[in-house]
C-alpha cells in the first residue's frame, strides 16, 4: 500500500494486487485518513468486477457522508455498472479534478 498526501486528498495505491487484503488494510487504516478526501488507486489490479468494486460501496457511502469524496480509480471497468452513489474514474488525474469539483460544490453549500 503506497499513501501520498497532497493538500486536502490522499492518494492511496494498491501494490500488492491483492484486493481483498487492500480492502481490509483501508478500512483498518480509516481513521488515520477520515478528515481527508480519498482516492483509492485499484488501477494497477488490472478488469475487475462489479462485485469488486462494490466491496468498497460501504466506506464510499460512510466517508461520503461525513462530506468528503471518495473516488476509485479502475482502469479497466464498465463505468455505466457503477451505482450512482459511487464515483469510479479511469485515470488519478481525473480522480483529483472530480474532487476539485465536489470542494467547491462543498464551499457553494450543494
Amino acid at each position: 500500500m503506497k499513501v501520498e498526501e497532497k493538500g486536502h486528498t490522499v492518494a492511496i495505491k494498491d501494490t500488492k494486487g491483492n484486493l481483498n487484503a487492500f480492502n481490509q488494510n483501508i478500512q483498518t487504516e480509516y481513521n488515520s485518513f477520515k478528515e481527508k478526501n480519498i482516492i483509492l488507486d485499484l488501477s494497477a489490479n488490472g478488469k475487475l468486477t462489479l462485485q469488486q468494486v462494490l466491496s468498497f460501496l460501504e466506506l464510499s457511502n460512510m466517508h461520503r457522508e461525513a462530506k468528503k469524496s471518495f473516488v476509485l480509480v479502475v482502469s479497466d471497468f464498465n463505468y455505466n455498472d457503477a451505482p450512482e452513489e459511487m464515483v469510479v474514474v479511469p485515470t488519478l488525474l481525473e480522480a483529483h479534478d472530480i474532487i476539485q469539483m465536489e470542494e467547491i460544490e462543498r464551499d457553494l453549500g450543494f
